[in-house]
């Protein structure tokens, strides 16, 4: 499975998408990039005058690259009904991202049993400082046919 086959799989529309490019992605982990681009709608009240990326933006970015992604690209021969969601999540927060800012998640996968997916995530800036850290994890789930 490449990685524009896993992309053109993820569930979400363009207004909240929050992957650009996966860099590498295996069995063990999935590393990708997103830039907050300055006309994200959110930027204009989180917080006015100085606009910063919210954390659940964050953790949404991380939960998209390091583990739907990898959660689509693990299910490559299973039935194509099913995807993941997230279901839990411990995320540190450790420096704010701006408007503009490119970001790159890497996740390591600790766990895929029983249904459940659980990646240790992190989240550097473009200069390779810290951004965020922590675990998130989720469930098989069935889509529903519509």
């Amino acid at each position: 499975m490449t990685t524009q086959e896993i992309l053109d799989k993820l569930p979400y529309g363009k207004s909240f998408l929050f992957v650009d490019e996966l860099l590498h992605i295996d069995e063990n982990g999935v590393k990708g990039t997103y830039i907050y681009t300055q006309d994200l709608p959110f930027y204009e009240s989180h917080f006015k005058g100085h606009p910063v990326t919210p954390a659940v933006i964050l953790t949404e970015t991380m939960a998209q690259i390091g583990l739907v992604c990898l959660g689509i690209y693990l299910l490559k021969d299973i039935n194509q009904n099913t995807s993941i969601a997230m279901t839990s999540n411990a995320i540190d927060f450790l420096k704010p991202v701006a408007p503009g800012e490119q970001v790159t998640v890497t996740s390591e996968k600790v766990y895929f049993r029983f249904n459940k997916l659980s990646c240790k995530v992190k989240m550097e800036n473009a200069t390779g400082e810290m951004v965020c850290k922590g675990n998130i994890s989720g469930m098989l789930i069935s889509k529903e046919n519509g």
